[in-house]
């Protein structure tokens, strides 16, 4: 469970204080879905910048020069790859026709079997979402199709940031949340993972009165916003099965493959955010998804009030016309 963020301003007329002060912001609230590592990446001189560091974002001072058009970031809970050491972090750079950097939300399952089917580079990047940066450096090529064959080999839930040189932005949507915001007036797109973040960011930096439009993104969606603001789509076929693919060969008992890889993470991150291992496992027997369950706990009292109604304490039906 990560965080993206970022904004990508188009107009040039947002001075640059409130740029800076937004990119910060962003990170601080970000932090609700991971604080082992923060990062962002910008444009400078016509070259992808990454400034990441194995530190909770309120303790980095994210300082994009003025001039700066858009903003990629990225807040960490590690997974895969020891987040002290620095290129575990995100954002990644990458190469292909052109340079980019990349962000990804999420696992992916399947990395150690596509780095060796495809005789990818050896890398001290031990990260999980690595690669997808390969994948798309092996087609020498970013555009919609690089990425669209990327997100379809790629095994796991995700929602990727692509940030090229040329001040363009890729959102790849898999099934990881993603709030888009377009300030019109301001000429300004506004991203993070979640509404929650977003609302904290918006009411720190005073633009809560601002009119915006949120823009809808699905899972399969690929939408690239250039540096003149405007934006074209294309879509991915987002095909998740993972309860039996090959990854399974991590764990070495029938008890815990059981669980999908990312049920196994929500088990033992639990205990972080005050959940038992017991509720998270009585509410994937009852149906909830993994990601549905991630989300939850995100909010406390939520998580707390979906256990007590699967158990019983209170009234379901109650409790699901409440939510």
């Amino acid at each position: 469970m990560c965080a993206l963020f970022g904004w990508l301003d188009y107009k040039h007329i947002v001075p640059y204080k409130v740029l800076k002060k937004l990119t910060q912001a962003l990170a601080n609230a970000a932090e609700e879905r991971g604080t082992d590592a923060a990062g962002i990446s910008y444009i400078r001189d016509g070259k992808v910048t990454i400034f990441k560091r194995p530190k909770p974002a309120h303790k980095i001072h994210f300082n994009a020069p003025d001039g700066t058009t858009a903003i990629m970031g990225h807040t960490r809970l590690t997974t895969q790859g020891n987040q002290k050491f620095n290129q575990n972090n995100h954002p990644f750079l990458g190469n292909a026709d052109k340079d980019f950097a990349f962000a990804h939300n999420g696992v992916l399952y399947n990395d150690f079997e596509l780095r060796k089917v495809n005789n990818l580079p050896d890398t001290n990047i031990e990260t999980d979402s690595y690669v997808a940066v390969q994948l798309i450096e092996l087609q020498e090529k970013l555009d919609f199709n690089s990425l669209k064959n990327m997100a379809e080999t790629v095994q796991g839930n995700f929602t990727f940031t692509v940030l090229d040189e040329e001040n363009s932005l890729y959102i790849i949507k898999g099934s990881n949340p993603m709030y888009l915001l377009h300030f019109e007036i301001l000429g300004l797109y506004v991203y993070a993972s979640t509404e929650s973040i977003m609302k904290k960011t918006l009411k720190k930096v005073n633009m809560l009165g601002f009119p915006n439009v949120k823009i809808e993104t699905a899972n399969g969606d690929i939408l690239k916003i250039d540096s003149m603001g405007t934006i074209t789509r294309s879509k991915f076929d987002n095909k998740e099965d993972f309860r039996y693919a090959s990854w399974l060969r991590c764990y070495d008992d029938w008890e815990d493959d059981y669980y999908t890889q990312h049920e196994q993470l929500l088990l033992e991150m639990c205990n972080c955010y005050g959940v038992d291992e017991e509720d998270i496992i009585m509410l994937l027997d009852y149906g909830y998804s993994a990601d549905e369950i991630e989300d939850m706990l995100c909010d406390y009292s939520l998580i707390t009030d979906t256990v007590k109604a699967v158990k019983g304490e209170e009234d379901y039906d109650d409790f699901l016309c409440e939510i």
